[in-house]
């Protein structure tokens, strides 16, 4: 007597395992896709020289110009009790470490005592025909609140330290990125060794590319 053997057909197991081999090879691709756009296409990070701003006239200024350099960063104010002894030694650092390897860039803000009332181009005037100042002073903004100035803000995110009057200072070193900052009123004599030490930097690093 012969023994029945039932025998079960697998026609539904073979297009299951295509369905799965297929699926697989999906979610490996796309996991690669994935990566290699993170490691190439990755968004550049921020830095200071990497925002734009406008000058005294209201125009659009790249920041990028002054990559490479140390930069000392202040927001000034014309009507307060810093501003004589500020805007004298911030000229005595630019004329003493620049324009090749540092600069000030000087920022107008209204936010402190309303002691900056006037319009930039009147700020401008004030400080050139006053103290003969010879660096950029850019065009009024806000620092503190939701309408702050990207450019400044980042400062301020970075060093974690928040302007609480007028003056305060931000060294930025040739990358972009914030080093040491200052209150307003800290003496010049605090801020030249670091500013000598970032300009040192930069010439030997010249020298080395050379």
């Amino acid at each position: 007597m012969e023994t029945l053997t039932t025998c079960f057909p697998l026609k539904y197991s073979v297009p299951k395992a295509r369905v799965f081999v297929v699926f697989l090879s999906m979610v490996l691709c796309t996991t690669i896709l994935c990566l290699l756009q993170l490691r190439f296409f990755k968004p550049k990070m921020k830095d200071f020289y990497s925002f734009e701003v406008k000058d005294s006239r209201g125009r659009i200024i790249s920041l990028e110009k002054y990559r490479g350099k140390a930069t000392l960063v202040v927001n000034v104010a014309s009507y307060c009790q810093y501003t004589d002894k500020n805007y004298i030694a911030l000229q005595e650092l630019h004329r003493e470490f620049g324009p090749s390897h540092f600069t000030v860039l000087a920022f107008p803000c209204n936010q402190f005592g309303e002691s900056e009332p006037s319009s930039s181009q009147e700020i401008e005037s004030f400080a050139k025909g006053n103290y003969g100042v010879t660096f950029p002073v850019f065009h009024k903004i806000k620092i503190l609140g939701s309408e702050a100035d990207p450019a400044f803000k980042f400062l301020i995110d970075s060093s974690k330290k928040e302007p609480r009057w007028n003056f305060w200072k931000y060294l930025v070193n040739p990358e972009g990125r914030v080093v040491k900052f200052w209150r307003p009123e800290e003496p010049i004599e605090s801020i030249k060794p670091e500013v000598t030490s970032l300009i040192r930097q930069i010439i030997m690093k010249k020298r080395e590319d050379l």
